[in-house]
């Protein structure tokens, strides 16, 4: 089983880019041209997929991470080690605010894997988002 302070193996890493890229051809982007791709691992060693889904009404949109959380949440997990992103651009980029947010949610210690076509780029979702609001925030928080 992955850990997020150990990282996937260059195995799992091969898989979870394979994954990314793969779903990112099914992006459906006609407003921005701007395909994403993402895969998140569990700490249990599944892989959800997902792209990025475009509307007409812009802020229906959803990040292709975003969809590859609730995906792997639906089908009941709770628990990450990390999540890989590609682009159309062929660069490494940065999961948005709200992803950001979303991640932190379920994962605020998750190794975060920007992927180009020549190079990676690792960090921690801390890194990406300091001083984070999360459920140990509020006063009740959830079980």
């Amino acid at each position: 089983m992955p850990s997020p302070k150990k990282g996937p193996t260059p195995a799992t890493l091969k898989r979870l880019e394979a994954c990314a890229w793969e779903v990112m051809e099914r992006a459906y982007n006609p407003y921005s041209k701007f395909g994403v791709g993402a895969a998140i691992l569990t700490e249990d060693g599944i892989v959800f997929s997902g792209c990025n889904v475009e509307n007409a009404a812009y802020g229906h949109s959803i990040c292709a991470e975003r969809v590859a959380l609730v995906k792997a949440v639906s089908e009941g997990y709770r628990t990450f080690a990390a999540i890989l992103i590609v682009c159309s651009s062929g660069k490494p980029v940065a999961p948005c605010g709200a992803c950001r947010q979303t991640l932190n949610e379920f994962a605020p210690d998750l190794r975060v894997i920007m992927a180009g076509r020549a190079r990676k780029v690792t960090v921690s979702l801390r890194k990406l988002l300091p001083k984070s609001f999360g459920p140990e925030d509020l006063p009740d928080k959830p079980d």
